[in-house]
């Protein structure tokens, strides 16, 4: 999986789906670089919150060398930080968070995860195969990774020309599981991320030239103006357009057809 140029984040621009881009090295360098910003001590909480998220955090109340090489044993980074108060340094221990079981998957980290890796994590879900997992967790998985799974005998998995053949030349990757006499094969690629459509919006709203604007507002005094000729039910204009409708037919000729009633009944 290629990862984004994780040099270009900071503090400001972190976000719980870039975090995990990071190393331990990266959290201090961003925040030793914002030491001198002024908004960092206020947003401090919220910065702590996006780095919880993917790293395990402590603060170290002791300067015991003993103290520190346990932390670092345990696979904790620690470094001295000002952490917006420039007249004192405070020790943390950071470390990443390891991702070892599906239920350690989420939206936010499965992008930033190998084919190898989500593979490995798979294999580790007591060997139960892709029909063993939630359906949360699936849906988690093919965010991120397009799956295909077969079940076929051992000796017929890896047919010439057959699905586990066609699979790798299309650049899946495959974790294999034997269950007895067949074999599970999971295919897994990573999916292309596709450009959400609401930030090619919002790039259009920048580049909207003048003349477009004007068009837009044109077009939305043309709609103002079709809403304000529209007519209104106007009684006495209905009444009337009825009584002109309905007595259509000549007075001579209502008269006429009357006379002539009039004259078969009297016969």
């Amino acid at each position: 999986m290629k990862f984004k140029d994780k040099k270009a984040l900071t503090l400001k621009t972190l976000n719980k789906s870039n975090i995990w881009d990071c190393q331990e090295n990266d959290i201090f360098r961003m925040w030793e670089a914002a030491e001198k910003d002024s908004e960092l001590k206020e947003n401090m909480r919220h910065y702590n919150d996006i780095i919880k998220s993917a790293f395990d955090i402590e603060e170290l109340s002791t300067e015991k060398p003993e103290i520190i090489k346990k932390y670092e044993a345990r696979g904790f980074k620690v470094a001295a930080l000002r952490g917006g108060d420039e007249n004192a340094k405070t020790k943390w221990a950071v470390k990443k968070r390891p991702i070892l079981r599906v239920t350690d998957l989420t939206y936010e980290n499965i992008r930033h995860i190998s084919t190898s890796k989500l593979l490995e994590v798979i294999d580790r879900n007591f060997g139960g195969g892709w029909e063993s997992l939630s359906q949360s967790i699936k849906d988690i998985i093919e965010s991120g990774f397009d799956i295909s799974t077969t079940t076929l005998p051992k000796d017929r998995l890896r047919k010439p020309g057959g699905m586990y053949e066609k699979k790798l030349a299309d650049g899946f990757e495959v974790l294999e599981i034997p269950k007895g006499l067949w074999v599970e094969a999971i295919f897994a690629k990573v999916k292309p991320e596709l450009e959400k459509p609401r930030l090619r919006f919002e790039s259009d709203e920048k580049d909207l030239s003048d003349s477009d604007e004007d068009l837009i507002e044109e077009e939305e005094d043309n709609y103002q103006d079709i809403d304000e000729d529209d007519d209104t039910f106007d009684e006495d204009k209905l009444t009337e357009e009825s009584y002109r409708t309905t007595f259509d037919t000549e007075p001579e000729d209502l008269n006429l057809e009357a006379e002539e009633i009039s004259d078969d009944y009297d016969g």
